[in-house]
């Protein structure tokens, strides 16, 4: 679970940054892809030869939550505020134990709770009015969501299929290109010249693409695979709270901090109940086996 705390605090200052520095003034499909080869970049190194069916495996993953989901994520930052886009990714848990579930062909219901209770959470903590022209944004953000979920859960269930000794920092290089083979044709073909004027821009592109996405979605899809779906699920909206920290507490923001208060012990009881026992853990929940 280190793993998730550590990128969830590492990616709390994306959104701002994203709203702050990029959206409207830099291409999104531009930034997209720059992200997305930077990331690549920053694995290849570690590469390794796999047998072909792993890597068109990581590659349609890398291509489904990556991919797919920056296009979906970065549009709407065009139609909605930073604040809308927070609430609107509230649903990701449900879809992850949803996903979940029907891949094991089983019910969790607690686990399906728990992350009930954290969109409760999520939203506790991000109401506020929404503008009257929001439906689209809103079906954008859960196309994000969607894909980011599908991703998740495909690359645990897919790595649990391997021994743990399969080092992942050589296989998920090949996630990136995945990503990498959506994107570049998107760019080129729906792309515009809007390129970064400023250096403060092209140091934020750079950090997303070198550190929140390079480093980012390695340590966070490795942690998925380290810990159950349930917490997993919950972990998806932990990033509420700390983005909305980083809002507070670098851009003075003003935020209910009584709503954050509630929320975050909401969030902290949804992940108590999906704490399973250790026979549970050892049967293989948390290595994406049915329990």
């Amino acid at each position: 679970m280190s793993y998730l705390i550590a990128v969830t605090l590492l990616w709390a200052f994306s959104f701002s940054l994203i709203g702050v520095y990029l959206a409207g003034q830099v291409d999104a499909y531009f930034a997209v892809l720059l992200r997305v080869l930077l990331a690549f970049l920053v694995l290849l190194p570690f590469i390794r030869p796999q047998p072909m069916a792993l890597v068109l495996k990581l590659m349609a993953l890398g291509a489904v939550q990556l991919g797919l989901m920056y296009l979906f994520y970065y549009q709407s930052f065009l139609l909605l505020t930073v604040p809308e886009v927070l609430i609107f990714t509230i649903f990701t848990p449900v879809y992850i134990t949803l996903l979940y579930d029907i891949a094991q062909r089983r019910f969790q219901y607690r686990f399906l709770l728990a992350a009930g209770l954290a969109v409760v959470a999520a939203a506790i903590m991000r109401y506020q009015h929404l503008s009257q022209d929001y439906w689209l944004g809103f079906a954008v953000v859960q196309g994000a969501n969607l894909c980011f979920a599908i991703g998740q859960v495909g690359y645990k269930l897919l790595l649990a299929k391997y021994p743990p000794q399969l080092a992942q920092h050589n296989v998920f290089a090949w996630f990136y290109l995945g990503a990498l083979v959506v994107v570049l044709p998107v760019w080129y073909l729906l792309g515009s010249a809007q390129y970064p004027q400023t250096n403060v821009q092209w140091l934020v592109l750079l950090w997303l693409g070198l550190v929140a996405s390079g480093g980012g979605y390695f340590w966070w899809n490795k942690g998925a695979t380290l810990v159950s779906s349930g917490v997993l699920a919950v972990m998806n909206n932990m990033l509420i709270p700390a983005g909305l920290l980083v809002n507070i507490l670098i851009w003075n923001r003003s935020e209910n901090i009584l709503a954050l208060a509630i929320g975050s012990v909401l969030l902290v009881l949804s992940c108590k109940l999906c704490q399973l026992e250790r026979s549970t853990i050892i049967s293989g929940d948390a290595g994406g086996k049915t329990s």
